[in-house]
């Protein structure tokens, strides 16, 4: 089964433009492939062709050919097998075809069999994503990530190259290291690939203290997660003017921002933008990338954003939480709001609000809601810190220096026999300091 009908293509460039990419060459006409095993799954893989249209125009390519092909199991040799691969290739000429992007993971030699018969470019879901991090990617540790994550990708894949890897070009795939750098031998390439997991660690290690400083600023940590063009980055800018930038393109933001956030009631928290996940993120990029969303793991408290417009909201949500679990975050609490509630209609609002109790809802474009979701930020932290008066001897300094430290303290005085101090401490912490409880009778 093939559903390369006009209707659906022509949905498909309805929707995209032809905008040119930040280099300024021709737009590749792509053609778009997806595989899936059954009748059922025909909706499912439609939806997933739809957002790789999104990604191959974020790439920089126009996707004019958009094909969904049933097959009970990828054929080992050519993903497709030899009758359908002759009539995509037929339909990739006659369309003038120069890339050819698989919706599926292809192995090394899938890949190369393809390349030769369609006689052109052909990359798979992976390569797509690792392409457009490539392009986005503007902090010297971002590049870093991105650049080791497509070359653990493309390590297996030198093998029977040989020279077909010195060519340069702008086309997806082609960005990142350097086609150059991958004619080197292979012991070459794995030096680099250390240097750089080394250069990560120091940068690790730096943020790891500007965190640390942060903690012991008092204020708690708010990271705002979700599917890539959930509206983050538009939240991110409401809720503090940062002016981040904001594109309706998909991982429009790829390095992490903290800026400092006023709530209600005199609180005030640090939120930090972070990159968008995706359906089936590469594990390349999971992988380079840990150390970054590890800071997500670090947070007190997930605003986790869902864009209500959005086909499938529950496969946002669960697609997030896997890749929360994956990095060790799934324990910090979470927040689920959702955006965009501007862009449905009331039926369709109605029965996210009754599947989802509890749930804010917002437009983070207009600012509906946005007042309800501080308010539920202010409870959410408090819930997970506790207010607390001690009574320090002056001999015990260093407990009341590990409070200063551990805590926010709200008030302080000095009495004939020691200090008396109220801290806010999150709860974790808060029996630690047991045995100083001003109230005798408290208990921890």
């Amino acid at each position: 089964m093939t559903d390369s009908t006009g209707s659906h293509v022509a949905r498909q460039r309805q929707r995209l433009t032809a905008s040119v990419t930040d280099l300024d060459v021709d737009r590749q006409r792509a053609m778009l492939i997806g595989l899936v095993r059954s009748r059922n799954d025909i909706a499912k893989g439609n939806a997933s062709l739809d957002e790789l249209a999104l990604l191959t125009d974020t790439a920089g390519s126009e996707p004019v050919l958009s094909i969904l092909v049933r097959r009970e199991r990828p054929d080992a040799a050519t993903f497709l097998g030899k009758g359908k691969l002759r009539e995509l290739v037929a339909e990739s000429k006659a369309a003038d075809i120069d890339v050819v992007v698989f919706d599926n993971d292809l192995t090394p030699a899938q890949q190369r069999n393809l390349q030769q018969a369609f006689q052109c470019d052909v990359v798979d879901r992976v390569a797509l994503i690792l392409d457009i991090f490539a392009q986005h990617a503007h902090t010297k540790e971002g590049m870093l990530q991105v650049e080791l994550a497509q070359y653990r990708y493309r390590l297996p894949r030198l093998r029977g190259k040989g020279t077909e890897l010195s060519r340069l070009g702008a086309g997806i795939g082609t960005r990142g290291p350097g086609e150059t750098k991958l004619e080197t031998d292979r012991r070459r390439i794995l030096d680099r690939i250390r240097k750089i997991e080394t250069e990560l660690k120091d940068a690790k290690r730096s943020r790891d203290t500007r965190s640390k400083q942060r903690r012991r600023g008092g204020d708690p940590v708010v990271a705002i997660v979700g599917y890539t063009n959930a509206g983050k980055s538009t939240l991110f800018n409401r809720l503090t003017d940062a002016g981040v930038l904001v594109e309706d393109r998909l991982f429009a933001t790829l390095d992490s921002t903290v800026r400092k956030l006023e709530l209600p009631h005199g609180h005030s928290a640090l939120v930090s933008d972070t990159v968008g996940f995706v359906r089936e993120l590469p594990h390349e990029l999971v992988e380079a990338f840990r150390s970054t969303l590890e800071e997500v793991a670090d947070a007190h408290l997930l605003v986790h954003l869902v864009d209500a417009s959005d086909a499938d909201p529950e496969l946002q949500l669960s697609t997030v939480r896997l890749v929360l679990n994956e990095i060790g975050a799934s324990e910090v609490p979470e927040l689920v709001v959702f955006n965009k509630i501007d862009a449905i209609d009331a039926t369709a609002l109605d029965r996210l609000r009754a599947l989802h109790e509890g749930a804010v809802f917002i437009s983070a474009q207009t600012g509906e809601g946005v007042p309800e979701l501080l308010e539920d930020i202010v409870v959410g932290l408090s819930a997970l810190s506790v207010e607390i008066d001690y009574s320090i001897p002056y001999e015990r300094g260093d407990v009341l220096a590990d409070l200063h430290a551990s805590g926010d303290v709200l008030k302080e005085r000095h009495t004939d026999t020691g200090t008396e101090i109220t801290v806010r401490l999150p709860n974790e912490e808060a029996h630690r300091f047991r045995l100083f409880v001003a109230d005798s009778a408290a208990s921890l």
